[in-house]
């Protein structure tokens, strides 16, 4: 196991805090249980990234749903970059065949990924198919990808917290903050 440093010492700045990030998930929330009121609402979370924005979501959203998980990998081992190659390591339990499916990602970047999977789910008939990301780092975006809820654009950074990680760590944190690379010596 290798020992990881105080997240602090390589903390860029916080860029989301954790205050604003409720609110938006609230906000995001109340938009959904609206548009979703009288549909068959399963919501599909992408693990492992996602797993803290769609426990605080589903929360906020009234109105019934399923809850459903995939897990998708484009990076290699210790990688910090996509590959732009997609591959389902875990696979829904539910048939989405005539369900509302709300696709619940916790950051869009190239958008090869998310594009794979909205190519999967299609393939399998839902109703209909919607996501809601909680990151989109729009300048980086290589295939475009419709994103029905946001809840913030954020600049290129290497981002960590909320959910999010700087080599399987750090997932805990409340709020979002940005990485100082050349400070940081953790796990490659």
């Amino acid at each position: 196991m290798v020992f990881m440093q105080d997240y602090r010492e390589f903390l860029d700045k916080i860029e989301i805090s954790e205050a604003d990030l409720q609110a938006r998930v609230a906000e995001i929330g109340a938009q959904i249980s609206c548009d979703y009121k009288d549909g068959n609402l399963l919501i599909v979370g992408i693990l492992r990234g996602g797993v803290v924005f769609v426990s605080d979501l589903m929360r906020k959203i009234s109105v019934p749903h399923n809850l459903d998980f995939m897990a998708v990998s484009s990076y290699g081992i210790g990688a910090r970059a996509s590959s732009g190659q997609a591959r389902i390591t875990l696979d829904l339990k539910y048939d989405i065949h005539d369900r509302d499916v709300l696709l619940v990602e916790d950051i869009v970047d190239s958008g090869y990924t998310l594009r794979a999977v909205l190519d999967v789910l299609n393939a399998r008939r839902p109703r209909s198919l919607r996501v809601c990301a909680l990151l989109d780092k729009a300048d980086r975006r290589e295939v475009e990808v419709p994103i029905a809820y946001l809840g913030f654009e954020i600049p290129d950074k290497y981002v960590f917290g909320y959910g999010l990680d700087v080599d399987e760590y750090y997932r805990n944190l409340p709020f979002i903050a940005s990485l100082l690379p050349e400070r940081y010596h953790g796990a490659h």
